[in-house]
């Protein structure tokens, strides 16, 4: 039986956009859906969230060549607007996101529990280029 807790990961970036613009393209179906993947061959063709205390959210993030495909979805544990959300995944699985305001940019941290399947590196690589790309529509979008 395991015990203790499982071991987290951080990924985080400045957004070069003020908190509230950051907190919409997270937390708005039609913005995750422009930027919840990990690279250019995937994509999130649906997304939902009910951004709530005991709300739902799914995004479905799959390959552009319909090779594979996988829901990220979970239940919000905490909800603090603009400042932070935590959820807990499907598999149990804890999540953490901060926003911090930093005059006209925007500090965004993710801390999440590992899975057992792929390594440390892996998930913290994957975690970190969906945030990157997140960084990256935030900052083009108008």
């Amino acid at each position: 039986m395991e015990t203790g807790k499982k071991e987290t990961i951080t990924v985080e970036t400045t957004v070069h956009a003020p908190v509230e613009k950051v907190w919409k393209y997270w937390t708005e179906p039609e913005h995750i859906k422009r930027w919840s993947n990990a690279s250019d061959d995937w994509h999130a063709p649906v997304a939902e969230n009910d951004l709530r205390v005991g709300g739902k959210f799914l995004t479905r993030m799959e390959a552009k060549d319909e090779s594979f495909g996988f829901d990220f979805a979970g239940v919000y544990d905490d909800v603090r607007n603009h400042e932070f959300i935590s959820y807990t995944m499907g598999d149990g699985r804890k999540v953490e996101i901060t926003f911090v305001a930093q005059d006209s940019d925007t500090k965004v941290i993710e801390i999440f529990e590992a899975e057992d399947t792929n390594s440390i590196e892996m998930q913290k690589t994957g975690w970190q280029s969906i945030l990157d790309n997140f960084k990256k529509y935030s900052e083009a979008a108008q």
